[in-house]
């Protein structure tokens, strides 16, 4: 088998990869792609798209529910489960073929296959066992992302304990549901069951739900969850679980340390994730993995010359769109680009799609105090702005968090409808390394949700309008 030479292969088509790819290719690089499954990776085909995809029918039914309260009426909502996944999947199907698209349009070659390193910079790819390729490349980029993480003592059966991705396909929504994990899947997947009619319990070993958020952006999650319906466990473990011919048997370690048998009809664990290191040839050619995920330098460089790591293979924050410019730092680093800068992850936004909806990036409260920081905040409802209230939706806070000694905007943390798309804002402030006084100084148009970030800017130095 004769082996093919590039510049640059790219171990995994996920967002890191194909990202990766593109601005290679466009660098002037003869590159390649090698992708065991699905082009756009786990976010596509399985994670960020296709769960928006469900997460919008869901929305659309609650709307529905509720179409008096908007002077409409649509007779009783109902829903087909079967046309729900039927949509999301056409949804990831439809990006799917638009990455392949954009891997030929860049002259990218595309290998189908799993890929291993024989030498640092040789990549063997083999298919259903039988080898298919030998390619070697001055760099090759490892991209190959995470799975879902089990215990063992919690281990997924595909049939009445779920992970993620049987979580995405349901045949029907289930009676009683438990969710194992309160981080940013565990509560989509609650909220979204939630509102098709499970009775959904949510067990958390960390005291709070979204234990990464903000400690007041957590507390007003959990009392709008609640008042949904869910029903909230935090600082409670799963000790066992037993799945059976009808459901599955939980026991549940709970505050006061007893543990009780309950029964539910299907699991979903969100326990977290893990790199996928396994049959790449890292150990063989020296590259050094730490607890599931591969090290690396700021650019993306592991131990190893020639050899890179991107995106969730390399650990948290497991985001789609940390993966893709983390592709894109390493391969301008490859191609000696001027100017190129490492990623600050502080300027990383987070979101999860629940409904209420939840944003962050940079510090929290606790943790800015934490540092050292001398701290001035700001807060702005959503029930003091007038476009929330217009859309009915009037539910969630606006918080903003600043260094008192310089103004530098230390954090901002939301929730509430669109805050996911309102988040951005203060992502380029950051970058920007902005001050309140030019937040305080921009123009937000009116009405809009934005104007609540400029409030609480105001707020925070005491200068707020409406409240």
């Amino acid at each position: 088998m004769a082996e093919q030479s590039f510049d640059t292969i790219i171990i995994g088509g996920g967002p890191g990869g194909y990202v990766a790819a593109i601005r290679a290719a466009q660098l002037g690089m003869k590159t390649a792609v090698v992708e065991r499954e699905h082009l756009g990776g786990i976010c596509l085909n399985w994670g960020c798209i296709p769960t928006k995809a469900l997460l919008r029918s869901a929305e659309v039914y609650h709307l529905m529910q509720h179409a008096d309260s908007f002077g409409l009426s649509a007779g009783k909502p109902d829903f087909d489960m079967t046309k729900i996944v039927a949509r999301s999947r056409g949804v990831a199907k439809q990006l799917n073929q638009g990455v392949g698209h954009l891997l030929k349009k860049n002259s990218v070659t595309v290998f189908e296959g799993e890929a291993s390193l024989t030498a640092a910079t040789k990549v063997s790819i083999s298919k259903d066992g039988k080898a298919v390729a030998t390619l070697s490349a001055k760099n090759v980029i490892l991209a190959t992302g995470a799975r879902a993480r089990e215990l063992p003592h919690l281990k997924a059966d595909g049939k009445n304990i779920w992970t993620y991705k049987h979580a995405m396909t349901p045949d029907a929504v289930p009676g009683k549901l438990l969710v194992v994990g309160s981080g940013a899947i565990g509560i989509e997947f609650a909220s979204f069951f939630n509102d098709f009619g499970s009775k959904v319990t949510v067990v958390e070993v960390m005291d709070r739900v979204l234990p990464v958020e903000d400690a007041e952006i957590s507390a007003m999650a959990e009392k709008s969850f609640k008042k949904q319906g869910m029903d909230i466990r935090t600082s409670t473990t799963v000790e066992a679980l037993k799945s059976g011919e009808v459901g599955v048997l939980a026991d549940i370690k709970g505050k006061d340390g007893k543990v009780t048998q309950e029964r539910f009809d299907k699991v979903i664990l969100a326990i977290g994730i893990t790199g996928n290191v396994e049959g790449l040839g890292l150990e063989a050619v020296g590259v050094k993995v730490d607890r599931g995920h591969v090290v690396t330098d700021k650019w993306g460089q592991t131990g190893v010359a020639g050899v890179w790591a991107i995106g969730d293979l390399t650990g948290a924050p497991w985001l789609a769109h940390k993966a893709s410019h983390e592709g894109v730092i390493a391969v301008e680093k490859i191609a000696g680009e001027k100017d190129v800068h490492a990623l600050d992850k502080g300027n990383i936004p987070g979101c999860t799609y629940c409904r209420p909806q939840v944003a962050s990036v940079g510090l929290t409260e606790a943790a800015a105090k934490e540092a050292g920081y001398k701290v001035k905040v700001g807060r702005f409802p959503f029930i003091g702005n007038g476009k929330a209230i217009a859309l009915g939706d009037a539910e969630g806070m606006v918080k903003t968090v600043f260094d008192d000694k310089t103004g530098e905007l230390l954090g901002a943390h939301m929730i509430g409808a669109e805050v996911t798309e309102l988040i951005q804002g203060y992502v380029v402030a950051r970058g920007m390394e902005t001050t309140e006084l030019e937040l305080m100084n921009t123009v937000f148009p009116h009405p809009t949700l934005s104007e609540m970030m400029h409030e609480s800017v105001l707020d925070a130095y005491g200068r707020v309008i409406h409240i």
